[in-house]
């Protein structure tokens, strides 16, 4: 919503006067921010848990599918990066590729790019051929007696390349993942808060069938504050809980942070930024293309 957005700054400056503690303590801003989220979600993701960073949210994310799931591999798409945290390199090829390797419990899927991938625009049926591809990669995992925790994946992959996965291809992957017993998780944390403009969610540009069982949020959610979140269902809530260890963070979730995040979601709606989004991106698009036909060596506008 921009540096300093003035509104953002005296929410939080107004709430700093106040109060700010740690989340075992209760608060209105808590339950109202929650609120206001869900409102742009789809009906099932309505248990949240607020934390610091877009790592820590995919870091819980991870913990709910394996609590949930009671397996432990994850599939990954190539060239992904999911946060700095030891768990988060483990599933990101873009880090672990320089570093210590890949672990046996994580399994990378192509990038669905219809450019530059495997299958490409020429192919008959895309959407099919990538989603095959994960399915290939879960039948060589269960015959090597593993089982397939969760497909975790950037909503619009964007440290590898800014790709829009084709229509349908989150439907048919989550079919394969569900029927192994896995949850799809998609991470919107740098492309969600309405930055792709036609939707207020990246993952909402597979159709309005699709629905992840994990959605993870940080960055945009406090314009620079560091808040997070992670929203999933009851049942995967209600598996994580069933431990008895229950989930806390001291910081998550506090007043100042939630004031700042309704302040956000506030400018969001009053300053029409989704729209605004959709408005210059569709204009950038079509100059951008423009140029494409003057100049071959441009290939592919994203």
């Amino acid at each position: 919503v921009g540096h300093c957005h003035p509104d953002v700054v005296k929410a939080a400056h107004e709430q700093n006067q106040l109060l700010n503690t740690n989340s075992r303590y209760l608060h209105d801003n808590l339950v109202d921010y929650a609120e206001r989220l869900s409102k742009t979600l789809p009906e099932k993701l309505c248990i949240f848990y607020f934390l610091n960073s877009g790592s820590e949210a995919n870091d819980l994310a991870l913990r709910l599918a394996r609590q949930y799931t009671k397996h432990e591999d994850v599939i990954v798409l190539d060239h992904a990066y999911h946060g700095h945290l030891t768990s988060l390199i483990d599933i990101s090829p873009y880090k672990f590729r320089n570093l210590g390797g890949q672990k046996e419990w994580v399994h990378v899927a192509p990038v669905p790019d219809t450019y530059r991938g495997l299958y490409r625009e020429d192919h008959k049926d895309p959407v099919t051929a990538y989603a095959n591809e994960v399915k290939n990669i879960i039948e060589q995992a269960h015959e090597r007696g593993r089982k397939i925790a969760a497909f975790f994946v950037e909503s619009l992959p964007s440290v590898g390349g800014q790709i829009i996965p084709p229509a349908g291809y989150f439907q048919k992957v989550a079919e394969h993942v569900h029927k192994a017993g896995g949850v799809f998780i998609a991470d919107e944390i740098q492309v969600g808060f309405g930055r792709v403009g036609k939707h207020f969610w990246a993952f909402q540009l597979q159709g309005e069938d699709f629905i992840p069982d994990i959605v993870t949020m940080g960055k945009p959610i406090g314009n620079g504050h560091p808040i997070a979140c992670v929203a999933t269902t009851k049942e995967i809530a209600g598996a994580f809980a069933a431990t008895g260890v229950e989930y806390f963070n001291t910081f998550g979730g506090n007043p100042v942070s939630c004031a700042i995040g309704l302040a956000v979601l506030d400018v969001i709606e009053k300053e029409h930024l989704q729209d605004h989004a959709m408005k210059v991106g569709d204009f950038l698009m079509k100059l951008l293309n423009e140029q494409k036909i003057k100049h071959p060596i441009i290939g592919d506008v994203r």
